[in-house]
């Protein structure tokens, strides 16, 4: 028996928020169903009205961006800096994937004896599953250039963060996204994530979550042939050589890796740094982590807070007991699921805390001599998400960053995601591409039609 109903907890205060109920599988088919009922009629929806239906949705959103925020900060724990820029991604994914219908176009190919032309077919109904370290932009990158492509979309949140999917789904309607088109189902992996696996009528799952769950899911479509984009774990390198700027480098290294307390996928959690700068760095790193305003994710000036639930806590806690551990920032006492963020010292390349992902505020420090260890311990994972080279050298970024097995990295700064651009990984971090101008193809179809010339 799989339970019917799911407590959402704040993890700043370990209090309940709510109830919510969880979808049966009956219910889940009945949903799926519905979005198959509604496709028809969606993908023949002219391409300017389904790009207004969805400028209408982001500024529907922007409308309730504070409300979206305040959701995510209770739910999630997520300061109130990020909520707020969370939810704005979501407007602007929307916004940006506006233009797509009217500019999803094919091509005429020449060829003998008549004309060949391709189109982009919507693959049908899309489930779409979210982890709940980002609930609202993860879900976004995947239902904004689905719907954006002609699809319906059935959204799975994770059991613990689901207020914000809801809610979404609401505004939708408000949008005018019609019923059937956008729906959320809140509901367990085994039952709802399952279904959207083994369902004849899903023609595609998006999912973001660990990679371990996601070769299950990869290999579960495959029964049915299946289409699906992974986007999985990281244990991501920030590489810093001598002649960097250090006092950047280490300020801005924790919150490559603290942000979110650590729960990103995209977290810089190994820093290898040119020993002949080591000590200095890894002093310069210590004040940095000291400084960072570890608060209640309400308070404006939090930088950091807690994690999502005593589990997760406890899990990184138990790493954080098995390090080295050169210095901790600070974290509230009390309720809630906090840890400080931690800097610990690594010599093996083999030690978990430098191999797993920790999915936690732990980064790991490890000297190298030249630029081919640095590559090659960066590139000494089964991941390849992202990472970041700090150098004044142009020419040694360049050819460091080609070198290194990741799909989103930076030089002189962290960022790994802009919706304009795409993103995803290498080796066991996950499969396909999202954001930039190409991902809605990633939910399309493409049809060749050749028309003879007699």
């Amino acid at each position: 028996m799989h339970p019917t109903n799911f407590t959402v907890v704040d993890p700043a205060t370990g209090q309940t928020i709510r109830e919510v109920e969880l979808t049966s599988l009956e219910d889940t088919d009945r949903v799926i169903e519905r979005a198959q009922e509604a496709l028809p009629a969606w993908r023949a929806v002219t391409p300017g009205e389904r790009a207004s239906l969805l400028r209408r949705f982001a500024a529907v959103v922007d409308d309730h961006l504070e409300e979206l925020a305040a959701l995510e900060v209770e739910n999630a724990g997520h300061t109130v800096g990020n909520a707020r820029w969370e939810a704005g991604n979501v407007r602007d994914v929307l916004n940006y994937y506006s233009a797509t219908p009217e500019r999803l176009m094919g091509r005429q190919i020449p060829v003998p004896g008549g004309v060949n032309v391709t189109f982009h077919e919507p693959v049908g109904v899309v489930g779409v599953i979210v982890p709940w370290n980002f609930p609202m932009p993860l879900a976004a990158w995947s239902f904004a250039p689905a719907l954006a492509a002609g699809n319906t979309v059935v959204l799975k949140p994770a059991e613990l963060t689901p207020l914000t999917a809801m809610r979404l789904e609401e505004l939708g309607r408000t949008a005018g996204i019609p019923e059937g088109v956008f729906s959320v189902v809140p509901g367990s992996g085994p039952v709802v994530g399952e279904r959207f696996v083994t369902h004849p009528l899903v023609r595609k799952v998006a999912f973001t979550g660990s990679t371990a769950v996601g070769k299950r899911i990869m290999a579960g479509c495959a029964e049915q042939v299946k289409r699906v984009t992974l986007e999985l774990g990281g244990k991501s390198a920030n590489i810093i050589f001598a002649d960097a700027d250090l006092e950047r480098a280490a300020a801005s290294a924790p919150y490559a890796v603290f942000d979110n307390a650590g729960q990103d996928c995209c977290a810089r959690s190994r820093i290898l740094v040119e020993r002949s700068v080591f000590d200095e760095f890894v002093g310069k790193l210590v004040t940095a982590v000291q400084r960072l305003r570890v608060l209640h994710p309400a308070d404006p000036t939090s930088e950091m807070g807690p994690l999502i639930s005593a589990k997760q806590r406890d899990m990184v806690q138990g790493y954080i007991s098995q390090a080295d551990v050169v210095a901790q920032g600070t974290a509230p006492d009390g309720e809630g699921f906090w840890l400080p963020p931690t800097v610990a010292h690594v010599t093996d390349p083999a030690d978990r805390i430098w191999r797993e992902e920790v999915f936690g505020p732990l980064v790991g420090v490890m000297p190298f001599d030249d630029e081919d260890e640095a590559v090659a311990l960066a590139n000494d994972t089964e991941y390849g998400l992202a990472g970041s080279v700090y150098t004044s050298d142009l020419g040694r970024a360049l050819r460091v960053v080609r070198r290194i097995d990741a799909g989103a990295l930076s030089v002189n700064t962290h960022t790994s995601v802009r919706y304009w651009t795409p993103f995803g990984g290498f080796k066991q971090s996950g499969l396909g591409r999202e954001l930039g101008p190409d991902a809605p193809q990633a939910f399309t179809e493409e049809k060749n039609v050749f028309l003879a010339d007699v």
